[in-house]
């Protein structure tokens, strides 16, 4: 009997995912839960293990191809088995919604109060109206993110034609939209911005010696993120210099004790501790800037970014202020392994209030991250190198790092930020060792 292999949902909000790669071809025998093929979402990559054992009898869904959840991506069964013939084209959502009586809105929906959903300045019909059909109610509960920038920009989700399920709206959908000179509502003159300019001139000219290649999924994701980030948050820097040898010196001291319970302890280990701890003193760091309220997160999620050679992905370690420095210490390990191992789950790169990046491991002095929305700032962390420096009025080499911290300035000004890093600068140089 073949067996269906179906696009799997890597959580609640996810509509849809990518075949980055099969690692099997059609009539390579495989075992169940062997590594069938490689997906890419919203939220994660990972690699999707055979629903069976058998023979890969037919791949439906090419390398690149984005598809909804559970469509068949492809079919497993025995040698000699023929793959099923394709079943009559059963009706669409639409026509199916329309046979049967109208369902109740999801409970997501109801949960939501019905002004909460933008469009264009007025509150849409509540939820469950007789004017909504279930293909409306699917598209309106888009992710939080295609919301929020569906409301930065004015725009009715509701009027767009989206591609995902039941003609949900995308990440993808809104900014093509947007960057196709889609109609926005007129902003208010207190809110009025001006958009980064395009550039005009061609990426390359006629008969100039280039390679094109098209961009991985990963790659589409990070830049739409990115840019979205950078029109979204006012970025603002400040950096300190912070002398890492007290820092240095507990870690040659208890680093083997760690190795012996499972924990590596590293500088990383160290900054996490020193981070969660700080952002307990100053709240507004962990927080989130919605419309014209501030969301104070109660919860310390932190995300470590890894470099992956196709990107880079951002792993949260979730209430982090609840683990002592072992704990820390595993969970930056396992979190850093599995994402390097595309073994990640969808939640575990989810929900993060506060990031750490490391351009300094690359030989970075220090960098200038942008801010992982909708976190409010983004801690950077250059490289460790000794350096000549002056300590009690006498000429010292010391392990010197800049950390730098990019803020919104929406919701964090200078002289906040500025206290934030002297407190993260103190219990760095002063590391408490009743901590490990």
């Amino acid at each position: 009997m073949a067996t269906d292999v179906v696009m799997p949902q890597m959580g609640e909000s996810i509509a849809e995912g990518t075949v980055v790669r099969w690692i099997k071809k059609v009539g390579d025998a495989i075992d169940k839960d062997e590594p069938l093929f490689e997906i890419s979402t919203d939220k994660v990559d990972a690699e999707i293990p055979s629903p069976g054992g058998g023979i890969l009898l037919e791949i439906k869904v090419k390398e690149g191809e984005t598809v909804p959840v559970n469509s068949v991506v492809a079919v497993i069964g025995v040698q000699g088995e023929q793959a099923a013939a394709p079943a009559a084209a059963s009706p669409a959502p639409a026509a199916s919604a329309q046979a049967a009586p109208q369902p109740p809105a999801p409970r997501a929906e109801a949960s939501e109060p019905a002004p909460s959903i933008e469009t264009n300045g007025a509150a849409a019909p509540a939820a469950g109206s007789r004017e909504d059909t279930l293909e409306d109610l699917r598209r309106r509960k888009s992710s939080p993110l295609v919301r929020r920038i569906a409301k930065e920009h004015g725009i009715d989700i509701s009027q767009l034609n989206g591609t995902g399920i039941s003609g949900r709206v995308t990440k993808k959908d809104i900014l093509s939209f947007i960057d196709s000179g889609g109609a926005a509502a007129p902003r208010p003159a207190a809110q009025a911005r001006t958009d980064v300019p395009r550039p005009s001139m061609p990426a390359f000219q006629p008969g100039e010696a280039v390679r094109i290649e098209k961009m991985g999924v990963m790659r589409k994701k990070i830049a739409d993120h990115m840019v979205m980030s950078v029109h979204t948050s006012p970025h603002v820097y400040s950096a300190y210099e912070v002398d890492f040898g007290r820092v240095d010196q507990l870690r040659q001291k208890h680093k083997e004790s760690y190795e012996a319970r499972g924990g590596k302890l590293t500088y990383t280990a160290f900054i996490a501790k020193a981070t969660v701890d700080t952002i307990g003193q100053f709240p507004f760091t962990n927080a989130s800037v919605d419309g014209e309220n501030i969301v104070y997160k109660r919860d310390i999620n932190l995300g470590i970014a890894v470099a992956l050679d196709q990107g880079l992905i951002v792993p949260v370690i979730r209430n982090a202020d609840e683990r002592n420095m072992l704990g820390l210490c595993r969970a930056i390990q396992d979190l850093a392994q599995r994402a390097r191992t595309k073994q990640l789950k969808p939640e575990e790169v989810q929900g993060g209030t506060f990031t750490i990046t490391n351009p300094g491991i690359f030989g970075a002095v220090f960098g200038l991250p942008i801010i992982s929305q909708p976190q409010v700032a983004i801690l950077g962390v250059g490289s460790i190198d000794k350096r000549v420096v002056v300590v009690d009025d006498m000429i010292a080499i010391r392990p010197m790092c800049y950390l730098t911290l990019g803020f919104d300035h929406r919701l964090i000004d200078g002289a906040g930020a500025g206290r934030f890093l002297q407190a993260l600068k103190d219990r760095l140089q002063q590391f408490d060792e009743s901590c490990l």
